[in-house]
């Protein structure tokens, strides 16, 4: 059984962070790393995403505006050393220059090599780019053959990865609330944009790893659910199993799910995982989630996670614009309709692997 970092690739608004929270409770021995590399995704100087690209001052108030690739690989490597196992949850989608801009290697990692270990300290001193006055994509380093990702294929090679997946129809809607009023002045989003769903980058990433060898080519679950979705590039079986959580199955039957997880993954499962309402753990997830403020306030205040009642039913489009529409306006509806269109089939694409109880 691996027992490398953990790795939990997901996409905006998948309900990952209280799937996260699950994985707080085991703080003897996880160390939970929550959503670090937005850190120079938005804000620092090897920065990729828009969003803060003219909003220096942004990018300065956040307190990231210094954050490499690097340094927050190193801020892991560091937390997976001291007797604990890191837990990391993150989107895939800020290792992915935006919009099909073909990937190089950033900067400050140019010169990691296989055998340096996960220690990122180790490397010899490399030249980021610091200017902070313009876009510092594309980099001046070179592409790694079939690397959609900024980081070198050796590093992601330390990591133990799995997935976490939630239907657009879902997610999509979710994400566009934060980024307008009255949510946009506590999240800083200030405007929804379609290439963050994230989806496209997730399944990318995906089908990396699968063709690297270093997930499948079986998956955490024996059955039923993959078949012929086994077959293809990813015929070396050094890989760890393909783990893909659906949040639907999680929160239909949150025990079975977690307690799948838990065996692909190594950790020990324990039934007190799925609760946390003492004021230690309240405080824990407080001070953890505090540096995407709006994004997290119905994990922060939960107690459980625990099976909802009745199971999501699929509504017509009809049912979903005519919902949009009461919320959002119909502009809203259509841009989140539109987007939510884009991404299906990638999120279709990830589910034929997921995880099943």
């Amino acid at each position: 059984m691996s027992n490398k970092p953990i790795f939990v690739a997901t996409h905006p608004r998948a309900c990952s962070t209280a799937f996260e929270r699950v994985f707080m409770t085991r703080r003897e021995t996880l160390q939970t790393v929550h959503e670090p590399f937005g850190d120079a995704y938005y804000f620092g100087p090897e920065r990729l995403a828009e969003r803060y690209e003219n909003d220096a001052q942004a990018r300065e108030e956040s307190g990231y505006a210094d954050s490499t690739y690097r340094t927050i690989f190193d801020r892991i490597q560091k937390d997976n050393s001291e007797g604990k196992r890191a837990f990391v949850k993150d989107m895939a989608q800020y290792w992915i220059p935006p919009n099909d801009k073909p990937a190089t290697i950033a900067p400050s990692l140019n010169n990691y090599r296989r055998g340096v270990g996960t220690d990122t300290t180790a490397l010899s001193p490399v030249t980021t780019r610091t200017d902070k006055e313009g876009p510092p994509y594309p980099y001046p380093t070179k592409a790694e053959p079939g690397n959609p990702t900024v980081i070198p294929k050796d590093l992601l090679a330390q990591f133990h990865f799995t997935f976490l997946i939630r239907h657009p129809r879902n997610s999509i809607p979710s994400y566009y609330r934060c980024t307008i009023p009255p949510l946009d002045k506590v999240t800083g989003f200030y405007n929804f944009r379609p290439d963050e769903a994230g989806y496209l980058e997730l399944r990318q990433f995906f089908d990396f790893l699968r063709a690297e060898g270093q997930i499948g080519p079986h998956a955490a679950t024996g059955a039923n659910g993959l078949s012929e979705a086994t077959n293809g590039t990813n015929g070396a079986s050094s890989g760890v199993e393909i783990c893909v959580i659906d949040a639907d199955d999680l929160l239909d039957n949150p025990s079975g799910i977690i307690e799948a997880y838990c065996k692909s993954t190594g950790i020990k499962y324990e039934p007190e995982m799925l609760t946390w309402d003492t004021d230690e753990h309240h405080q824990y997830a407080k001070e953890t989630f505090e540096k995407w403020k709006g994004f997290h306030d119905d994990a922060i205040n939960s107690k459980e996670l625990k099976a909802r009642t009745h199971k999501s039913e699929p509504k017509s489009e009809e049912e979903l614009v005519k919902e949009w529409t009461e919320k959002y306006g119909v502009e809203g509806a259509k841009i989140i309709s539109d987007t939510v269109k884009e991404n299906v089939e990638h999120y279709e694409y990830l589910k034929q692997f997921a995880v099943k109880v």
